[in-house]
């Protein structure tokens, strides 16, 4: 069959021949439809995500998707070593398959699932948020962080504060619902200056951080100087866009009611970010989620896998 296989650890994936996948006992084949390129896939693919395998060559790709042999259409998650998603069958557990709504299609499901659920789970799993609290996007201009905003004000924020370094990028995000919008510029004091003013008006309950690096640092400190005394801020960490590490005071926790989570696979039970995925699927429409997307066939992934950005989600159709 025809697939995106990493031969070499770090390598770009090439399109070629791989073997058949046969469904073990307990596994169920998915003739693949389509799937996403997100920065987890690049992430796995290099061999630097944490959950990575280790296992070569393999085929990339974490989810999709396609039809069962039951005619069945579903969104599937995880497909086992070596096989992926960017092929033209995989093979899945039945627990990590998820029948798709009729009015939703096998594009914009595809490509909704990953970011969205980094939200929805931080959100509902990590953060438990509630309605009428007021929530920050940290990097809200990628299309995980646009989604998240939507998704906020869907489960009932009452305001929610956007971060960005695209001016007009951020402009979109306020036509998505962000109630304040504030560029990171260099990271410096004028951007901690708005953050306090956001941290000491209204307060902020929980932050969603898709960037780490400095921009964190700042957010953190902001809180700890300008939060109310006792009051709790849930700081949730997604993603690293800005860089792996962070310099953090440990006044600045020892000041403050400040809590650090994580969100990820390993932070959450696979059957809660299931959940998670059947729940923002089922609302993606109903909510008027909006993702750019942009679709090529699948034999074009050695030219496309360098070139997209996160402008719009890429989705490989097979």
């Amino acid at each position: 069959m025809k697939a995106a296989i990493v031969m070499e650890a770090g390598a770009t994936p090439l399109y070629g021949e791989f073997r058949e996948p046969v469904p073990a006992s307990g596994e169920v084949r998915v003739t693949v439809s389509a799937a996403a390129l997100s920065n987890v896939v690049r992430s796995r693919a290099s061999g630097n995500h944490y959950s990575s395998s280790g296992q070569l060559p393999f085929v990339v790709g974490i989810d999709g998707t396609g039809r069962l042999d039951d005619g069945c259409r579903v969104y599937f998650a995880l497909p086992q070593a070596p096989f992926g998603s960017m092929a033209e069958r995989t093979v899945v557990h039945p627990s990590q398959c998820i029948s798709l709504p009729d009015d939703l299609d096998d594009v914009t499901a595809a490509a909704i699932a990953n970011p969205g659920m980094s939200a929805w789970a931080a959100f509902k799993e990590r953060a438990r948020l509630l309605k009428e609290e007021r929530v920050l996007v940290n990097g809200a201009t990628g299309t995980a962080g646009r989604l998240a905003v939507q998704i906020a004000k869907y489960m009932g924020a009452g305001k929610v504060v956007a971060t960005g370094r695209n001016a007009e990028a951020l402009k979109a995000v306020a036509e998505l619902g962000a109630d304040v919008t504030i560029p990171l510029g260099d990271c410096g004091d004028a951007f901690e200056d708005a953050l306090k003013e956001q941290f000491g008006d209204d307060g902020i309950d929980v932050v969603l951080d898709y960037l780490w690096g400095q921009s964190a640092e700042r957010i953190l400190v902001a809180g700890a100087k300008a939060g109310k005394e006792t009051v709790p801020i849930r700081f949730v960490h997604v993603g690293s866009a800005s860089g792996p590490d962070i310099t953090l005071p440990g006044a600045a926790l020892r000041s403050s009611a400040i809590t650090l989570l994580g969100s990820g696979i390993g932070s959450i039970p696979l059957e809660k970010l299931m959940e998670s995925i059947h729940d923002l699927l089922q609302a993606t429409v109903s909510g008027g989620f909006e993702i750019v997307t942009r679709t090529f066939p699948l034999s074009d992934v050695e030219q496309v896998w360098a070139t997209a950005d996160g402008t719009a989600r890429t989705v490989f159709q097979m």
